[in-house]
């Protein structure tokens, strides 16, 4: 039976839209490509979120990858504000779920400017019963060993517990140790995995 309920932030609970928040600094087309492939794109981004490096360090990381336009990542990435977006479904799932019996938790690779910057998109974590952002921890998906950290730190059984994320080898993390997960693709979706599982009318 299900007790728990795992959710990933980005892309299931709030949005991540880095091409619609590039394109509000005023880039376009080839340039947005350019900056994606030098930071969300890369794997230096995954060291944002782990939280090992100063902004700084990771900036200069993020330079490295494209030093021709240094100007244009400083300035993409000087204020994240609107980079992670509200989805109006996040808190009234939660407090459905919640009053269901169910633990909610959640596991996100996040960045600590993330956090800092964008609150407004993530209006739910004062109604979920704790988890994981990775920076805090220096640890990210998918990792075996934060999935393992969540289930230590909460006491959790695996078999107990349902992850849902849009990214298919966190999926396949979790489900390696024995947790219940499934890819997120939008809300309806998730709705029947879950009712599968037993959890919710669907």
């Amino acid at each position: 039976m299900i007790k728990t309920i795992i959710f990933d932030i980005g892309g299931v609970l709030a949005g991540f839209d880095w091409r619609t928040f590039y394109e509000g600094q005023g880039f376009g087309g080839e340039m947005i490509e350019r900056l994606a492939d030098a930071t969300v794109r890369s794997e230096v981004w995954k060291e944002y979120d782990r939280g090992c490096l100063t902004d700084e360090e990771i900036l200069q990381r993020f330079v490295a990858n494209d030093p021709e336009i240094e100007t244009e990542i400083r300035k993409a990435l000087d204020d994240f504000h609107g980079l992670v977006t509200k989805y109006d479904y996040a808190i009234p799932w939660v407090k459905e779920l919640k009053a269901e019996g169910f633990q909610i938790l959640v596991l996100s690779n996040f960045s600590q400017k993330a956090l800092r910057e964008c609150w407004h998109g993530l209006d739910f974590l004062p109604y979920v019963d704790g988890g994981i952002l990775s920076f805090q921890d220096k640890l990210i998906k998918p990792m075996p060993e934060i999935y393992h950290l969540i289930l230590d730190r909460y006491h959790l059984t695996p078999g107990e517990c349902v992850f849902m994320d849009d990214t298919q080898p966190n999926v396949d993390a979790a489900r390696a140790i024995g947790i219940h997960a499934f890819r997120f693709e939008n809300q309806a979706q998730a709705r029947e995995e879950l009712k599968k599982l037993g959890v919710g009318a669907g």
